[in-house]
């Protein structure tokens, strides 16, 4: 059984040897355990250092890209090195890495298929009051939409069996984490949370400059991925409202019309066709998009089975690079 743990990073030179140093180096029912670097355009040396404490993996992209597409490339990564288990962590040692043996312990005893880690944000001292009542919304409103029971959802610390890892496939471009919950509660599989510790921050996030940038982000995200796999019933639901809208200037024309005033309503009649119209084509546009919806599960079990193809092909080729000991830079 081999565990992954990755970390991306942006710029995280100073505080990545610290992140590194609290991983653990044995867990029970865990035979290897490697530790994979996704360096997202860093200009720091943030590579270099990986290197120079013995990381086993290195993945760097060019540019900056986002931490969604650095956890994606992350993923893949640990797929082809042969992972049965990933779990990603920050490189801020936001996450108490002592609480890893927590996390992977519910895959090995199969009972999930994702962990993710409860920072227990509302007794958690590291919060303030508004970031605790923000985190309790989202998490409230991300577990409507994903049919998850998870209380902490938009928490990065988070471990992933290699079965479920081969089936998500991020496409947001600001963060992975409510999508990754969204399209595992489409794909039913078995999410639970446990809680774990924090540290004190070392750094503002650089994922978002301020609270409605990152409300307005987020928001985005999730509604396009609960979009993605709920199209009929967002059309749907659309064209009903607008349906439901139009009847009302018809009824009211029809009032009119009954007792002898109809020509002076025919603004109503007209409005009212209108929104039934809108309606129907919504409802039409809901059947198209599920169309392609199944289109796209059907895209993506090619693909699923693409990435066990390309694992058997790098097992028996022998291209898994022996684990080398983490070190303490010079």
């Amino acid at each position: 059984m081999k565990l992954i743990i990755q970390i991306p990073c942006f710029n995280e030179a100073g505080s990545l040897p610290e992140t590194l140093l609290a991983l653990p180096r044995q867990i029970a029912g865990i035979d290897t355990i490697e530790y994979l670097v996704i360096d997202d355009g860093s200009r720091d040396g943030t590579s270099e250092i990986a290197r120079q404490w013995g990381v086993h993996h290195i993945v760097r992209h060019r540019t900056n890209r986002g931490l969604a597409a650095a956890y994606q490339s992350g993923i893949d990564a640990a797929l082809a090195a042969g992972a049965d288990i990933i779990v990603n962590t920050d490189a801020d040692n936001q996450y108490d890495g002592r609480d890893i043996p927590d996390l992977v312990a519910p895959i090995l005893e199969g009972r999930a298929d994702i962990v993710i880690g409860d920072r227990q944000v509302r007794t958690n001292a590291h919060f303030g009051r508004g970031k605790q009542w923000l985190q309790a919304l989202g998490s409230s409103v991300v577990q409507r939409l994903s049919r998850t029971e998870v209380t902490d959802a938009v928490s990065g610390f988070r471990a992933i069996s290699r079965a479920a890892a081969q089936r998500i496939f991020i496409t947001s471009r600001f963060s992975y984490t409510t999508e990754m919950l969204i399209q595992a509660g489409g794909k039913r599989m078995a999410v639970v949370s446990v809680p774990i510790r924090t540290n004190a921050p070392m750094r503002p996030s650089r994922l978002f400059r301020n609270i409605p940038h990152f409300i307005l982000n987020t928001g985005v995200t999730m509604a396009r991925a609960w979009a993605m796999y709920n199209p009929l019933r967002l059309f749907v639901m659309a064209g009903a409202l607008a349906a439901l809208a139009g009847l009302a200037p018809i009824v009211r024309f029809l009032y009119f019309f009954a007792v002898g005033e109809g020509g002076g309503h025919v603004q109503s009649l007209v409005l009212g066709g209108v929104l039934l119209m809108l309606g129907v084509i919504s409802i039409m546009f809901g059947i198209v998009a599920d169309l392609i919806g199944r289109n796209r599960q059907l895209l993506e079990a090619t693909l699923e089975r693409v990435r066990r193809i390309e694992a058997g092909l790098d097992a028996e080729r022998g291209q898994a690079v022996a684990p080398a000991p983490l070190k303490r830079s010079a």
